[in-house]
């Protein structure tokens, strides 16, 4: 298993914290000796478990548009987005957990146009104004299709976006484009004219789940 290097501290003080825990684990005594075993040991598998990247399985089919956050998709609905689509677009908004991978990845393969980032609020992700008020960093990319915008949006916990690619990088559709820490929402903007194949309700994976297809006639 990989884990992103955003976590690497995390891991570092978690393990160093469990050292300490197991020599001073015989000053501790019955129940009290075995809580601090514990602890330590959940401490350390979540920090592990929260940084993991796994690598993706992409569909095979390069018409399809993947997931670029893993989670529950809460919402789609048609929505004005004038910043990069300059018009309205069909957004596909997924929760993140603090049990989810947190890496993002690119949905489409193309060429990073537009990057942003607004301060904000850190009201719970799942709210519909957490798409306007939240601290967010928005990523778009133009393929020869249309263009794509993805957005990282800081949730309840969540204190750091990391957006990897800059205006002008060409990214490849699955690649690691960022991570935000710890809970938090991924909005998915695309044109209306692509088939949306996910619903409401679905579990989907990084890099993996499809999410929609362009449109027939175009091929990738």
């Amino acid at each position: 298993m990989k884990f992103a290097p955003e976590g690497t501290p995390f891991i570092a003080i978690a393990v160093v914290l469990n050292a300490i825990a197991w020599v001073a684990l015989p000053s501790f005594e019955g129940l009290l000796a075995v809580a601090v075993q514990v602890v330590g040991a959940v401490l350390l598998l979540f920090v592990l478990w929260f940084f993991r990247n796994p690598t993706p399985r992409l569909p095979d089919d390069g018409r399809v548009v993947v997931a670029p956050g893993q989670g529950k998709v809460i919402d789609i609905r048609e929505v004005e987005e004038p910043t990069f689509l300059g018009g309205v677009a069909r957004r596909i908004t997924i929760f993140l957990s603090v049990f989810d991978v947190h890496v993002q990845r690119a949905p489409v393969s193309g060429t990073v146009e537009h990057r942003s980032y607004k301060p904000g609020e850190y009201a719970v992700a799942w709210l519909e104004k957490a798409s306007q008020d939240n601290e967010q960093a928005s990523l778009g990319i133009t393929t020869p299709h249309g263009r794509v915008l993805v957005r990282q949006i800081a949730g309840l916990v969540a204190r750091r976006i990391v957006t990897d690619p800059v205006e002008g990088d060409s990214v490849e559709r699955g690649e690691r484009i960022g991570l935000i820490r710890f809970g938090s929402r991924v909005d998915l903007f695309l044109p209306l004219e692509w088939e949306v194949t996910c619903s409401v309700g679905a579990r989907v994976r990084v890099g993996a789940t499809p999410l929609a297809k362009l449109p027939v006639a175009v091929q990738a």
